[in-house]
Order: structure tokens, then sequence, then C-alpha cells
């Protein structure tokens, strides 16, 4: 609500009738201070596990034969396909392509980490009906070109889901295993390889022990040729003949370049084997074995470290209770009050899915809340610290709310359900993450467009690099002929094949592929844990390079939390003044509605009933109430409604009663104060009500931090030019950026004039008059307020689960940290490649004598993915500035 604000120095007049609200509403409780030392250090030494983020769990808006509501998906929201088999940057982009073709696609997004494919339909199709056959034709279709897909089934209750999510961590894991099983026989063989090379050393270093049979035989070529077949068809199986697959169905990836490598080697040495007249150097056999154990090397850490970049959703799922403990009654038949905290309830456990909103649950201390919902009995801290990254408990007593997935620690509550299942807190933050994966970086179009034909590319350039050397190299540098990788005789079809194989093992496009989602998998799930929901990559890019900050003031800057502070009449009692606004306010969201509401019933006043309420967001409410139409807000919008018939100077001296105390004529303070006024049809404004907020106490020093962050902070409200004047002016926001009376048009208006300009803009509110300018902003960022969570929050791009101003700032440091390492991953994949293709193609041989080995040409691609992935990770150290 908001009013213009006529300013006069004068003491209220004495025609006025007005009363001031003394009574404090809330009351601090130090709960830790009341707890004994040892559990104190307990709290305060706990180590905290927060909440992660599931790009993979799924938690359905319908459960069939359920016993709760849930809230059905957006038309907006993708749907997943699970895509298995993606194994480089080319492989994504194959992926994009094939399910782009279709023309009922609107968009795609695919994520290799995550091995998922988010799909948005067009209208038309989705407005069909047939979403789900579409999503089920194009898994098939990418299970025919090599990539297995499967639609993610929809109608999962909470257990179900969480079942599949443990079969799926337990998949992994065996993978992991035999990707290290493989891993050890393939370097077992590496070793046997090495083994004449250890002889040698050995003897010229004077140990003469690596000698006899067992030694001699490692130098045979036959058992060497045997080796590297068995590195082939042993741990090297399931790469090369992938490798094969993907190049028949035309979508050659990493494997395909490995696979053709690894052959190539082979078949090298099998030729120099089988006719030794070309005098070859047999011992390439090592190279296809050594090859092959870097390679899979790589790859196993490399998922190792995928899996650590993920491993923080698994935490998720713990938060996650399948069962609750329902409530029946107890012993002597008394369901209702603290009998149920007691040895004689009568519970019974039960799935969480089956219970509804309004049973109640009992909880136990140690146990994690089940469901949503309000304490009916019992006193206990409950650890909130995976919602809103806050690691201190928050006390709870009967009529507090809380929430799923929070950890219940000193006594047992009983608690009524407000929602369940996956219309609970949890469950809604995993739908919208998983919604999130239908937003990618824009960046990650750059190094998409890169690894599309990158695999093309390479092999191509692989066959230009073999005629180079065979038809024109050798002839215009034959000094390169005497290098060891030419054979002791200088052959240049040797030099050739052996260059040629060294550009298709160097090449990467797997960094390619995992620079951008690597970060932004670690990035999300690290935002989770400082208790910032963020929606996508592309939210992290664009607040990376934000401009401008737009603040509300109610709710924002201030706490939120407003409460009646006067109230002054013409003609009526002052409680009649409130009764009529309360009748208006009762069924309004905004927080001064509330708070009217709220001081007429602590003065336990009699709302009276209304008819045809109708809010108009910005100016105020409308109904009718006795018979006669009742406005209650702005000064302009009520007294434009009745004609304007009270007396100027009545209005006047009606904001000086209830804004200026007496003991406090003159201070600035007062000039904070929210005014809205009470009109009557036919009577004009009858009187006014002073609402009053504290400032957040983490306010000043955000905006401080912002600005010193090179931001611009700029404050649009829809009060009055003095009160937002003054919170302007203890923030420290210029007054040039300072802008009030605002309608929820006129923010936006705000917002598009600083991106007409060319600024990146966000906007940070937490109510209903702030949607439509979260949603034009490039990144809304909602504070997370029970009253207002819907409202604002799908709008909002961030939220803010802790209800923090100061989180802005550690957003803003977050997305900034995360594109840093977005850009050095892509500046290290593109920089790899440029470099050690041109070498590996023999670019250094001529001037330096300087040639690959296909195995080390393995190593440094391994290397080059596993950098990409450690280098993500090492953005698990960034710490909120808050914290600090």
């Amino acid at each position: 609500m908001a009013s213009d604000f006529l300013k006069l120095s004068m003491s209220p007049h004495p025609k006025f009738r007005f009363s001031y609200s003394t009574r404090h509403r809330f009351h601090g409780f130090d709960f830790i201070s009341q707890l004994p030392k040892r559990r104190r250090l307990i709290l305060r030494s706990r180590t905290i596990r927060y909440l992660t983020l599931s790009n993979s769990l799924e938690i359905k808006p319908e459960v069939q034969n359920s016993t709760f509501q849930a809230s059905g998906r957006s038309k907006d929201s993708p749907i997943l396909l699970d895509v298995h088999g993606m194994m480089c940057g080319s492989c994504v982009s194959r992926v994009k392509s094939l399910l782009s073709a279709d023309e009922r696609v609107d968009s795609v997004v695919v994520n290799m980490l995550t091995e998922t494919a988010a799909i948005k339909l067009k209208p038309e199709a989705v407005e069909s009906g047939l979403s789900a056959e579409i999503a089920d034709g194009l898994a098939r279709g990418l299970t025919d070109c090599g990539f297995e897909a499967k639609r993610r089934v929809s109608g999962l209750g909470v257990a179900e889901n969480v079942r599949k999510w443990q079969e799926m961590v337990q998949k992994k894991e065996e993978l992991l295993v035999k990707s290290r099983n493989r891993v050890a026989i393939a370097w077992t063989l590496v070793a046997l390889c090495c083994g004449s090379h250890a002889s040698h050393i050995l003897h010229s270093l004077g140990i003469h022990v690596a000698h006899g049979f067992f030694w001699e035989m490692l130098h045979n070529s036959y058992v060497k040729g045997g080796l590297s077949l068995a590195a082939l068809l042993g741990p090297g199986r399931d790469l090369l003949f992938d490798g094969i697959r993907a190049f028949k169905k035309g979508s050659p990836n990493m494997n395909s370049l490995v696979g053709f490598g690894s052959v190539a080697a082979f078949f090298i040495s099998a030729v120099s084997l089988l006719n030794p007249e070309l005098k070859w150097d047999a011992s390439f056999f090592d190279e296809p074995v050594m090859l092959l154990g870097f390679v899979l090397l790589g790859r196993s850490l490399e998922e190792k470290a995928r899996i650590k970049a993920s491993s923080d959703m698994n935490e998720l799922l713990s938060l996650i209770s399948t069962q609750s403990r329902l409530v029946i009654t107890s012993s002597d038949g008394n369901s209702s009050g603290d009998s149920v905290l007691c040895s004689d309830a009568i519970c019974v456990e039960v799935p969480t899915d089956d219970v509804r909103i309004g049973d109640s649950v009992l909880v136990l201390p140690g146990e994690t809340i089940p469901v949503d919902g309000r304490v009916l009995a019992g006193r206990s801290v409950v650890d909130e610290s995976m919602l809103t990254g806050e690691s201190l408990p928050v006390f709870k007593e009967e009529g507090l709310k809380v929430s799923a997935g929070t950890m219940n620690w000193d006594g047992p509550l009983r608690i009524e359900a407000s929602s369940t299942g996956s219309n609970s807190t949890i469950s809604r933050i995993v739908r919208m993450v998983e919604d999130a994966q239908g937003h990618e970086a824009p960046i990650q179009r750059l190094a998409d467009s890169i690894a599309g034909p990158f695999v093309y590319s390479v092999m191509s350039i692989s066959a230009a690099t073999f005629a180079f050397w065979y038809y024109i190299g050798s002839h215009i540098f034959p000094d390169v002929l005497l290098n060891d990788i030419a054979g002791p005789d200088g052959d240049s079809l040797l030099l050739s094949l052996k260059l040629s194989v060294d550009v298709l093992v160097v090449s990467c496009p797997c960094a390619l592929g995992l620079a951008t989602p690597t970060a932004i998998l670690v990035g999300t799930s690290l935002g989770a844990k400082q208790g910032l929901l963020i929606r996508g990559g592309d939210v992290l890019e664009r607040l990376a390079s934000i401009k401008y900050i737009a603040l509300d003031k109610t709710g924002t800057l201030t706490e939120g939390k407003p409460a009646v502070s006067a109230v002054a009449s013409i003609t009526y009692k002052e409680s009649e003044v409130l009764q009529i606004a309360a009748a208006v306010e009762k069924t309004a969201l905004h927080p001064i509605a509330k708070a009217i509401v709220n001081e007429a019933e602590l003065l336990k006043l009699t709302i009276p009933a209304t008819r045809g309420q109708l809010t108009e967001p910005g100016f105020g409410a409308l109904a009718e109430v006795d018979g006669r139409l009742v406005a209650v807000g702005t000064l302009d919008w009520v007294h434009e409604r009745f004609q304007r018939k009270t007396n100027l100077s009545d209005i006047r001296n009606l904001e000086t009663a209830v804004t200026f105390q007496p003991s406090e004529v003159g201070s600035l303070s007062n000039y904070s104060k929210t005014v809205v006024y009470v009109g009557r049809e036919g009577e004009g404004i009858i009187g006014a009500i002073s609402i009053s907020d504290s400032l957040r106490n983490d306010a000043e020093l955000t905006v401080s931090r912002l600005q010193q962050k090179g931001i611009s902070t700029v404050l649009v409200s829809g009060d009055r030019e003095e009160a937002v004047a003054n919170i302007a002016n203890r923030v420290g926001i210029g007054s040039e950026f300072v802008n009030a009376s605002l309608a929820p048009q006129q923010k936006s208006a705000v917002i598009s004039t600083l991106q007409a300009a060319g600024h990146r803009v966000a906007m940070v509110g937490d109510g209903i008059n702030d949607a439509p300018s979260l949603a034009l902003a490039d990144v809304g960022i909602a504070l997370q307020n029970e009253a207002q969570e819907n409202a604002a929050s799908d709008a909002a791009s961030i939220i803010l689960l802790g209800n923090r101003l100061s989180q802005v700032v550690d957003a803003l440091d977050l997305a900034r940290a995360t594109m840093a390492k977005v850009y050095q991953n892509l500046s290290w994949a593109i920089a790899y490649n440029v470099v050690a293709i041109p070498i590996a193609a023999g670019v250094l041989l001529p001037q330096y004598d300087f040639a690959m080995t296909p195995s080390l040409s393995g190593g440094l691609m391994a290397l080059s993915s596993i950098f990409v992935v450690t280098n993500s990770l090492l953005l698990q150290l960034h710490e909120p500035e808050s914290s600090k």
C-alpha cells in the first residue's frame, strides 16, 4: 500500500481521535542459552550437511490412488528423457540435433553430466494432450541412433521416487566398480608391456636381475601382439565397440577417435610383424595397450570426479522421509493436546504418500519432519539449515510452522499436515530444479557449436596429416625421417600413420562437453547449500553480468512484518475505522492488509461480513460493508473512488494524526511509516491507519557490499515519497536512484528504462506487487516469505530460501565465481585442442625433432577432461560473503 504524503510539521489536530498500538507482537527467545552447556557446545560445533539438488530425481504432481492432492506441473515444464551413451560434446550436439529435427519440438537442452535431455514442446503439441506419446517416440528415435533413452514416467509417489533414485545411485556405483576393474586389468597389461623396457633400464643401471625366460618372453613381438589384442578385446572392448557403433550410426564420438587410434596402432604393428621386409618397429604394439590404459584411467578418474560433482544430490533423498508416524489417538481415547506426546499415544507407521492434509503426525527427536505443517503440541529446536543455509537451529512451539525435510532435535512434536508428499517444500524444490534443466547457459551454445562438428573435423585433420607427411612433408623435411617415430629405416608411411593416429587420440571433445555443465551443476548445488534456489545455468550467466539491482522497500529492505502503530478518524471511533478496514482486507494477501486484520483480531473486534471484495495491486482494496462500498488504500486512489468528497485540510490533519506521535514531532523516523486511508461511499475518507515496519538488520551492509562490487542500487516502491526517501537515506541509496509512489506497472517501467539503456537489471522483491517486475527483470530474486512465496517465487529466477537480504550478495558472488570457472574450463578446452592437435600432427617435428606417441597423446587427452572436472570441483571451496 502507498499514499501521497503531504509533508506537514504540526501536531495532531484536537478534532481528531487517534490511538497508538503499543503491544509487542513478538518476543525474542534465545533457546541456545536455555540449553545445558554440553548441548550448547554440540549445537555450535555440529557439522551441518545442507540441502542439495537433484537433476535426476522427479517428484510428480499427481499420484494415482494417493490420499493427498499435489500441484500439477505447468505447461511450460519440460519433458525429461534419461539419455545414456553420451561420451563427449559431439554426442550432446548429435542428441540435440536429433531431437530438434522433430517439428513438434520447440527447444532442447541436453546435459551430458546428468545424462538428461529437457524437451519443450510447441504449444499446439502440448494442447493436443499427446506429450507423453511424443516423448516416447523421441526416446525411441534416440535409441535407434545409438543413445539409449527413456521418458521419465509420471504418477510416482515419494517412496517410489526414493527407491528409483537409490537404484540409480547403486547402478552408478556398480559401473564405477566395473570401470576400476577395467583400469586394473589395463594397467596390468601396461606393466607387462613395459617389462621389456624395464629390463633394459635396469641393465643399463648395472642391475642384472631382469633376465630369464619371463623377461625374455616379454621381448617377443608375438607376446606383445597378444597383450595388445588382449587390451583391445578385454578392458577396451566396450570402448572400441561403442565407437564403431556410433560411427556406423553417423554420430562418431570420443570412443570412435580412441578406438580408431588404438586399432590403427595395432594394425601398424601387426603389418610390421607379418611383413618383416618392411622393417617397421613392431614395438608399436605397446602403444594400443598404453593408450587404452591412460584413456581408461582418465575415464575412471573423470567419472569419479563427476560423481563427486553431483554427490550433493544424494543428500536430498535423505531429507525426504518415506514413512510418517500418523497419530490416531491416545489409549484413553484423547487425540488432542499433549497427551499424544506421551507414551500412551497410539500411532501407526504409514507411507508419507498416505498422509492427508489435516492429519496429525508425531515426530520424535532425531527424526526428519515428513510433511509441511503447523505444530499442534510440543517444544523443540529444528535444524532448517538444509532449506535456509542458516546453521543455527530454530525454536519451534505450538502454532509455528515447520517444513518437510528439516530435522527435529530436542523434543517430540505433534504436527498438523498442511502439505504433503510431492506438494511439500522439499518436493517443490526438487520439481523446480528439475524444470531448470530446460534452461542452459547461453555460453553453452558456443561450446555446442564447436563440439558438434569436432569429431568430423579431427578425422579430417588426421587424414590431412597422413596425406601431408606421406606425400609432401617427408620430401620437404627429409630430416624428420631420422626421428624414431619413422622407424629404423626412416619410413615415411610409418611416420605418416603414427602422426595421424596421434591426431585422433590427442583431441578431446569431452573437455568441451563438460566445461559448462560441470561448473553449473557444482554452482547450483553449492547455491542450495547456501539457501539459494537457482532455476538454471542461464540465470547464473545473466546475474554475473548484472549492473543494476532494483530493490523493493516493504518486505525487502524492511522486515516485511508490518504492524498497526496508530489509527485516526474524522467522525467514527478508531475501533470502528479499524473494523471496517479489516473487513475489506480480510481476504487480501498483502502484509499491510494482514497487519490491519491482525490488529483487529488482537483487539477482539467483530469483523463485519463483506460482499464483492476486489483488490487492485499497488493501490488498495474495495468491498461492500453493511450495504455501502468501502475502499482501503492510497490517498489518491481512495479519494478518487468517492469523488473527492473529503475536505483537503481534514485529510492533511488526519495524516498528521497517525504519522506524528506527540513526543516525536519532527523526528525523521516518522517519515518511514506507511499510511493507508479508509473511505466510505457517501462520506469520503473517514479515517487513516499508520503502519510501521522495521528495517532489516542486514539492509545497509547489503547495499554497501553491492555498491562496492560495482552494482548500482535502485529503490522502487509504491509507498509515499517521504517514507521511501527515509529508507533510502538509511541504507545508502542516492536520491537519484529513488522511485516512490509507484504502481506495479510503473515499477516495471523503471526496469524497462534501465534495460533500454543497455543495462542488465536484477529485481529483488517479495510480494504480489513485485511479480511483474520480477518477471520482466533479467534476473528476478525473491525472498522466501511464507505469506507471499507463491506470488513472488513463481515469477523469480532465484529464490532466497533463508529470507535474508544478504543472500543477494551471496548469489551475485556465486554467479560470478561459477561463470569464472565456466570461462576457465572453456578457455582450457579450446586452447588445449588448438595447441595439442597441431603438435600431434607434427608441427614441431621439422625444427625441434619432437613428435608425440599415441600413449602420450592418450594421457594428455585424459588429463584434459580431468582438469575441467577438477577445476569445477574447486568451486566447492567458495564461501558466501555473509558467512565471513
